[in-house]
């Protein structure tokens, strides 16, 4: 969905008539059914009369298009701004820029992350070089619109409040730059060359209305990309909060080397990408020759994960880099490098089939492993027996002497099945904002009942036909 979308004589317009934020707060509220917060409004307002004067050049055409907070498929994020038109080939294209109201960035040891003030403090964050790179992927990868077209896709960042460049063009960082140049306070002049580099001439083909209704592929299946991932493919592409989650996980581990216990705890709601964020971890910790190990309570995804891998690799690989979260009881102190947990909040204390064994499974997964992560959604605690919160989990951290550190991960992700329709109901009920505005490609229907009565009557009737629901129905005397 675009919230702003006018040709770039009229975005000029509405700049100089000093309402731009107003225009695009209106637009913002009527398709998007709710607002945002002042300091977005006003990063509106300075940002965009910054582009405003980019675009001050009678060699970018007045037709080309201006969108404004356009929402990724597959994604809760939204690209700042995009000028659609076509180069010199007459090939569509389209420069993504991302805005930054940043007046200083640090360099920092984890690939693709910055340090700089968010919110009246110092935190890491992404790149906006990467931030810009990803959008354009995701893009790419999941809008048919863009390949079948050979849409042209480049992507860039302004941070206009910054001067110096010297840690955002820090070495270690040249693959993204170089994928999507970032331009600060002194470059205007050098934007405006790079946009006119692709955008010639008029948008004649209303490219973003095209992209923008475009056909959404589904996206990438965990467990059957498994395989790919663990001969070294990359297969998901991590973006935001998912990358400072991967790379903060990952220099701990290295940090845990030491001697001193390291505990991440992750929290997420449904369809963040917590399981894609623990097995890109397993793998990348794999490669690294550490110990590692994915763990679950919920057999059903090991089993899959395993199953898949079957017949490529021996039986008893599988079997060590797959583990129950009841397999610990006996374990002695540190044996694990690193101990990935997907679904914490169903952790229980007792083990074993008669939950007899053991004392704590927190407890002995953060005395098992020098580094411990924990991915959790406390709301989907779903029986008195999952313990998984994470007061419970720092209560074990700070008895067994570790350092900890808690993240959270926001950006959304449509998967088909419960996730998505768990997120479009967060979403509809105001509880978070998530990617699913509404149910399309999720495989759940929604029906308002007046009675549970009624409600499972059309549950018997369904499964008496040839499309049964997949569903249990509690029914008590």
């Amino acid at each position: 969905m675009i919230v702003y979308s006018e040709t770039k004589g009229q975005f000029r317009t509405d700049v100089l008539s000093n309402r731009i934020e107003q225009v695009i707060l209106d637009l913002f509220k009527t398709k998007m059914k709710r607002s945002v917060g002042e300091s977005e409004v006003r990063s509106w307002k300075n940002s965009m009369q910054y582009m405003d004067r980019v675009l001050e050049d009678t060699e970018i055409p007045e037709k080309s298009k201006v969108s404004i907070e356009y929402s990724l498929p597959q994604s809760s994020k939204r690209i700042d701004f995009i000028l659609t038109g076509k180069n010199a080939q007459e090939r569509d294209t389209a420069v993504i820029v991302e805005l930054k109201q940043w007046e200083h960035a640090k360099a920092t040891e984890k690939d693709a992350i910055v340090r700089t003030y968010l919110g009246g403090a110092e935190v890491e964050t992404g790149h906006p070089s990467y931030q810009a790179w990803t959008y354009s992927c995701l893009l790419e990868d999941f809008n048919e619109t863009v390949q079948q077209d050979d849409i042209g896709l480049f992507p860039s960042a302004y941070l206009h409040n910054c001067v110096s460049s010297v840690e955002l063009k820090s070495p270690i960082y040249a693959e993204y730059y170089d994928r999507a140049p970032v331009f600060l306070r002194d470059d205007a002049v050098a934007l405006r060359s790079f946009i006119k580099q692709h955008v010639k001439y008029d948008d004649t083909g209303d490219i973003m209305y095209r992209i923008d209704n475009g056909r959404i592929r589904p996206s990438k299946n965990l467990a059957d990309t498994l395989l790919s991932m663990l001969q070294g493919n990359r297969e998901f592409l991590m973006i935001d909060d998912q990358k400072l989650v991967y790379e903060t996980a990952l220099h701990l581990a290295g940090e845990a080397q030491t001697g001193h216990k390291r505990v991440l705890i992750v929290e997420g709601g449904p369809g963040t990408g917590k399981s894609v964020v623990a097995i890109n971890l397993l793998v990348e910790l794999t490669k690294r020759e550490l110990v590692a190990q994915y763990v679950s309570r919920n057999a059903a995804p090991r089993a899959v994960y395993e199953s898949k891998l079957t017949g490529s690799f021996k039986k008893s690989h599988i079997g060590n880099l797959f583990k129950g979260s009841g397999g610990f009881t006996e374990t002695g102190p540190d044996v694990f490098d690193a101990l990935i947990v997907d679904e914490a909040h169903r952790l229980n204390e007792k083990s074993g089939l008669y939950q007899n064994l053991g004392d704590n499974q927190i407890k002995e997964i953060i005395e098992a492993s020098k580094l411990s992560v924990f991915f959790l959604d406390e709301d989907q605690r779903v029986t008195l027996k999952d313990i998984g919160e994470k007061a419970e989990i720092r209560r074990w951290a700070e008895a067994a002497g570790a350092s900890i550190q808690e993240l959270e991960l926001q950006s959304q992700f449509r998967c088909n099945g419960s996730d998505g329709y768990l997120a479009w109901v967060d979403h509809a009920l105001q509880i978070r904002d998530t990617a699913h505005t509404d149910l399309e490609g999720v495989d759940f229907e929604f029906v308002v009942c007046d009675s549970p009565s009624q409600l499972r009557d059309m549950i018997f009737e369904r499964n008496r036909s040839n499309t049964p629901l997949i569903a249990r129905l509690p029914i008590h005397p």
